[in-house]
């Protein structure tokens, strides 16, 4: 008897649901208006530094000779895409907004999502929240590299801090917008605390939640940035101030250009995790 051979259909799967991505893309307008709107920041750009030198926008430094420092095998002050040092500061950066963002996301949804269904937690908390949430990053410099070991640990404690209100307050919105009509339904089926949690609260809540993670990817990368310049040795922020500091203002401005490409990047993740995560949020809550 002949064995015929199984074919996996996974990758097909995979690669036929790329190519509908990408269609989609390419028929949505949206990409489009995306494309218009950077190339005409660009040509503003050139036209005002380049071409004319605009009063206060001469000074500024000038589209192609960055672009060209960017994209340069040998460059002039020794960072380029082409260069091992630039891919060193990415890293770095990456890695401590990661640490950052995780952190914040599993703490913050915990305590935002306590605040909003305990009243006992949410009066003890709030206070305190609100006190510490309007303090700026910078001013808790000093207190993270008292606290934190090493040079590694205070940079992704600064940038935890951001994130970290962010998502709390979000979670909390969330938390205390659903309709009290839910938490009467699920008390009359007989649910648990965990099956409340589970089937009303985190459906609930999501939309606010990952509204408060696209924030709070944001508020990751500038309150990076402030901590690199004040205390790390490599990352973007850091190689920003050096640039400046030694007047590289083309280094400066594709590793600013880098900065922006992986903050888009990255909450462009998170919108995408959100968008998932929303269709169990409506099957959940169908289910009620």
């Amino acid at each position: 008897m002949a064995i015929t051979p199984q074919i996996d259909s996974q990758p097909r799967s995979t690669t036929v649901a790329f190519y509908v991505l990408i269609q989609r893309l390419l028929r949505s307008p949206r990409i489009y208006h995306g494309i218009l709107g950077v190339g005409c920041f660009f040509l503003a750009w050139y036209l005002l530094v380049d071409m004319f030198g605009v009063w206060r926008f001469s000074g500024m430094p000038k589209l192609v000779r960055s672009v060209e420092e960017w994209l340069s095998p040998d460059p002039v002050f020794g960072v380029s895409l082409f260069t091992a040092e630039y891919y060193t500061h990415i890293w770095a950066s990456i890695y401590r907004v990661l640490i950052a963002f995780m952190a914040a996301t599993l703490s913050g949804i915990t305590i935002g999502i306590l605040m909003g269904w305990k009243r006992i937690f949410f009066g003890i908390t709030f206070p305190i929240l609100e006190v510490l949430r309007p303090i700026p990053i910078l001013a808790w410099i000093p207190l993270a590299i008292i606290l934190m070991p090493g040079r590694e640990m205070p940079i992704i404690a600064l940038t935890f801090l951001a994130a970290f209100f962010v998502t709390i307050l979000n979670t909390l919105l969330g938390v205390q917008a659903i309709d009290k009509v839910y938490f009467r339904a699920a008390e009359s089926l007989g649910f648990s605390q965990l099956q409340t949690l589970w089937h009303v609260i985190i459906p609930g809540a999501l939309p606010y939640i990952f509204v408060g993670l696209q924030i709070a990817m944001g508020a990751c990368w500038f309150s990076l940035v402030a901590a690199e310049i004040l205390s790390g040795s490599a990352g973007l922020g850091y190689k920003v101030w050096e640039t400046y500091y030694y007047v590289q203002f083309p280094t400066m401005v594709s590793t600013m250009a880098t900065l922006g490409f992986f903050g888009y990047i990255s909450s462009a993740l998170v919108r995408m995790a959100g968008n998932r995560l929303m269709r169990y949020r409506e099957k959940i809550l169908a289910g009620i």
